[in-house]
């Protein structure tokens, strides 16, 4: 594969979607091929997953169907679209990938770390993000900004706790591999967010070029 794999991870009301946007079109001014995706989805098959997972219920999800619910869009997802982008050469921007499944999956749910690593190497092969930015914040914050937007779903009902647990997963793994992550700190005004972004750029077109 010659493109680039970048993940944006983070959790409720981090900003990743604004993010997002934004380093797309900076790295588009650079003469960049870029493709949007996000999980769960990406594919139509994929999106309907996502609703499944999102969507309030009567009956609660098992936290085992959520995991596999996860891995069957991203199995889906990867052979649609970001395996055919990064062959093709295009540098892929994801908003959330198997990072957030070891934050929510793992430390949100405590499920096992060493089940969702199988499941990873099964659907993933070798295949793992070149860059995972990660948009870090209070807790408190995020599920404000969050409540802000309307009606929560599923995830974000969750309580205080388990955002923690979330958040303390994702800063673990940074801590564990910080060759590969990009810790931000999302709870700055927006500009100065991206000025952070804009500072990585030079770092991310080296990259792409390989």
């Amino acid at each position: 594969m010659s493109g680039l794999f970048i993940t944006l991870e983070g959790p409720e009301g981090a900003g990743k979607s604004t993010n997002r946007e934004y380093l797309a079109e900076r790295l588009r001014e650079r003469g960049q091929e870029v493709l949007l995706t996000r999980e769960p989805g990406g594919t139509p098959l994929a999106e309907q997953i996502r609703e499944l997972l999102l969507a309030p219920s009567d009956e609660p999800m098992c936290s085992d169907t959520e995991l596999l619910l996860v891995f069957a869009a991203r199995a889906q997802h990867l052979e649609q679209v970001i395996r055919p982008a990064l062959a093709r050469g295009a540098l892929v921007l994801c908003d959330r990938f198997t990072d957030a499944t070891y934050a929510y999956q793992g430390g949100g749910r405590g499920l096992s770390f060493q089940r969702i690593e199988q499941l990873e190497t099964f659907v993933q092969g070798e295949l793992r993000p070149d860059l995972t930015l990660i948009f870090d914040l209070p807790v408190e914050i995020g599920l404000s900004r969050a409540a802000a937007r309307g009606r929560l779903d599923r995830f974000e009902q969750e309580g205080l706790r388990f955002f923690e647990s979330v958040r303390n997963a994702y800063l673990e793994r940074a801590r564990q591999a910080p060759h590969r992550y990009r810790v931000i700190d999302a709870g700055m005004p927006l500009e100065v967010v991206q000025q952070c972004l804009q500072a990585l750029l030079p770092e991310l077109l080296e990259r792409a070029r390989g």
